[in-house]
């Protein structure tokens, strides 16, 4: 797998994910360090994304820190240079890491969609609903739901796909009272940035949280939030209905790849320049318009 950046040598390796690389600090501690990697229908693909991994950290520390009342994250607010014995390791990946605490991951994806596009349009053009959720009937793509939905799905490994999945099966995952916890709060996390977003004339059309238990068995935000890379951010000038509306996220590159004859494995395909270029235009242009005071 591409590392974008290199890995780091001073401290050991605990996980690689798709487009993250985790590293052991202490017994209640990791490193958590955003590559520039991307993956798109749960491949990773071959080329990076010039300063993505950054542009991630910073969007997620700023969302873990604004909705810090609805649920705590797994931030520490320790500095990476605390923790990264080689100084200059520390400055290589100081804008894309976060010192964060160790959990028990949750082995459900927390999805929330607001509008009917992605996998759960294409479910609700077969079933006409979504994660077994019955929608009203004519909707078109990209539709404006009448109140957010919690849909789960399953957490692939890297190389694995993700796969929708309904409440009752969620609720065996979990177990009930976790579930009915992760659903209500996903929901409310969902509603506030929601509203943030529009002031900034953002539509978030879905997003994915994950979470992990600490401890002492609190539910807590981990991995990554808001992001361009787990969510869909649409402008709302450009929203209408009937079409895959123009995005600032990766749907730009799934848009891409739809017109290769690619069969969603891998290896994934190498992107021409253009298309990693404005992949980082994308991403900068939502951080920018999120961040701005």
């Amino acid at each position: 797998m591409p590392t974008f950046p290199p890995m780091l040598h001073s401290l050991p390796l605990h996980y690689q994910g798709k487009v993250r690389d985790m590293y052991e600090i202490d017994d209640t501690r990791l490193l958590m360090v955003a590559t520039d990697r991307l993956s798109a229908y749960d491949v990773v693909l071959p080329d990076a994304i010039p300063g993505k991994g950054e542009i991630l950290t910073q969007v997620s520390r700023f969302w873990f820190e604004h909705l810090a009342e609805v649920v705590p994250s797994h931030l520490t607010g320790d500095a990476v240079a605390s923790v990264v014995p080689d100084a200059a390791e520390a400055r290589a990946v100081a804008a894309r890491a976060l010192v964060v605490r160790r959990l028990q991951p949750v082995p459900i994806e927390a999805i929330v969609r607001g509008y009917l596009i992605g996998s759960g349009w294409r479910e609700y053009q077969r079933t006409g609903s979504v994660c077994g959720l019955q929608l009203p009937a004519g909707l078109p793509q990209a539709a404006r739901l009448a109140q957010p939905i919690f849909t789960p799905s399953t957490k692939a490994a890297v190389g694995d796909h993700d796969v929708n999945i309904d409440f009752a099966q969620a609720e065996r995952l979990v177990g009930p009272a976790l579930a009915a916890q992760i659903r209500e709060v996903s929901l409310a996390l969902y509603s506030q940035a929601a509203a943030y977003a529009a002031e900034r004339g953002i539509l978030i059309a879905d997003t994915k949280f994950e979470f992990g238990l600490d401890a002492q068995g609190r539910l807590t935000l981990m991995d990554e939030l808001l992001t361009p890379d787990s969510s869909r951010f649409w402008p709302a000038a450009d929203w209408r209905t009937g079409i895959s509306p123009p995005s600032f996220d990766k749907q730009y590159v799934r848009d891409y790849l739809d017109t290769l004859a690619w069969d969603h494995q891998p290896p994934g395909p190498s992107l021409p320049a253009q298309v990693i270029a404005n992949t980082s235009a994308k991403y900068r242009e939502v951080a920018a318009r999120l961040l701005a005071a």
